[in-house]
């Protein structure tokens, strides 16, 4: 993104901010640090505080206390209408009784601008989200993915310094959904604007992000890039959440981690305390007798119980020789019926050094003494 986009956007700062329903926690003593052009995701499950919190820097929530801030200014007791960001809802919010140029044009109308100047400003944000010329047709003539855009270009046609993002693209189909993640992420770099995305969709998050704040129990569980939340997981909800992980218990013996007895190579000091691996079907690999001596690979022995084929790749679920169930995830290649092996078969499995993850404080973790 170029200085010249980041001098037309907003940091924004999030300090201590508490929400309560009667007895429900929704946001607990939140705070968050959003830099000026940022993208950032806020992403969990249901019910886990990232949409109060979305809401709470549009305005349509009042925190019970704490601070937010756009840029210097304190707004956490302004109106929504005075915020001066653009808001894309989940439901779209578009009016049917307006045409599709109407409907881009109407915060500009809000804003005192005349009508030639806003409707051409209204036809400018259609080009920018590929529907030039849809300004004269009816809301209810436009597909799910069109009313998504006409949503987008209303949001962006006053050019504000922040914009909100609740769900925009959870109506959409699959392929849809994949080609307006890009499409949002050239808009983001074109026009520079801090940007805050609400999802539960961790692979859209993993897409679209600068970063991700993943929120659970109205608490940030976790930021960072996504890679690092990927690779790195906090702890066991993070693990959970993001991606497919198998999360297995480990013992300790002094400074040694061991799994099923055998110390567990590792890329760095473990953490301390209770812990549990973590492996990603993806970075589990099929070794073969050559692997046998690679002291790259912590090395386990299972037997395979079922193997899916799944197009570009497959999924087999092997047990490891103490009774856990393990997932691997590998590409299929042209030779796929000769070199997968078959429900039954016994394998040697492996996963390199630098993809094997303790996560510190994770349950099944046990001391080596403990019996």
């Amino acid at each position: 993104m170029t200085e010249r986009n980041r001098s037309k956007s907003l940091p924004i700062s999030v300090g201590g901010v508490t929400k309560t329903y009667g007895r429900v926690t929704a946001l607990d003593s939140v705070d968050l640090e959003i830099e000026s052009g940022e993208f950032m995701t806020l992403l969990g499950p249901s019910g886990s505080g990232k949409t109060t919190l979305l809401m709470v820097l549009a305005g349509f929530t009042r925190p019970d206390c704490g601070s937010v801030r756009f840029g210097d200014a304190e707004v956490v007791r302004l109106p929504p209408h005075k915020r001066d960001l653009g808001m894309v809802f989940q439901s779209y919010a578009l009016f049917p009784h307006m045409t599709v140029a109407e409907n881009v044009a109407f915060p500009l109308r809000l804003r005192k601008v005349g009508k030639a100047d806003r409707l051409a400003r209204a036809e400018r944000a259609l080009q920018t989200v590929q529907l030039g010329g849809y300004g004269d047709r009816r809301i209810d003539q436009l597909s799910g993915g069109q009313r998504q855009r006409v949503a987008l270009a209303r949001a962006i046609v006053f050019e504000p310094r922040i914009l909100l993002m609740d769900e925009p693209l959870s109506a959409l189909d699959k392929k849809l959904r994949e080609l307006m993640q890009i499409e949002l992420r050239r808009l983001h770099e074109r026009f520079g604007m801090t940007t805050v995305y609400v999802t539960h969709d961790q692979r859209e998050a993993l897409t679209m992000s600068d970063r991700i704040a993943v929120i659970d129990d109205g608490a940030i569980q976790q930021l960072g890039t996504p890679r690092a939340i990927y690779d790195h997981p906090a702890n066991r909800f993070v693990a959970d959440f993001i991606g497919e992980s198998t999360i297995l218990p480990v013992t300790r013996d002094g400074a040694d981690v061991l799994f099923a007895g055998t110390p567990l190579r590792l890329a760095g000091p473990p953490p301390p305390g209770p812990v549990s691996l973590m492996i990603r079907p993806e970075r589990l690999q099929l070794l073969s007798g050559a692997d046998a001596a690679d002291a790259s690979f912590n090395r386990f022995e299972a037997t395979a119980e079922s193997i899916v084929f799944q197009g570009e790749s497959y999924l087999m679920q092997a047990r490891l020789a103490d009774g856990q169930l393990v997932a691997l995830r590998g590409g299929v290649r042209h030779d796929y019926d000769a070199v997968t092996p078959a429900p039954g078969d016994r394998v040697a499995l492996g996963v390199h050094v630098e993809d094997t993850i303790l996560l510190p404080g994770a349950d099944g973790a046990r001391e080596a003494d403990d019996g």
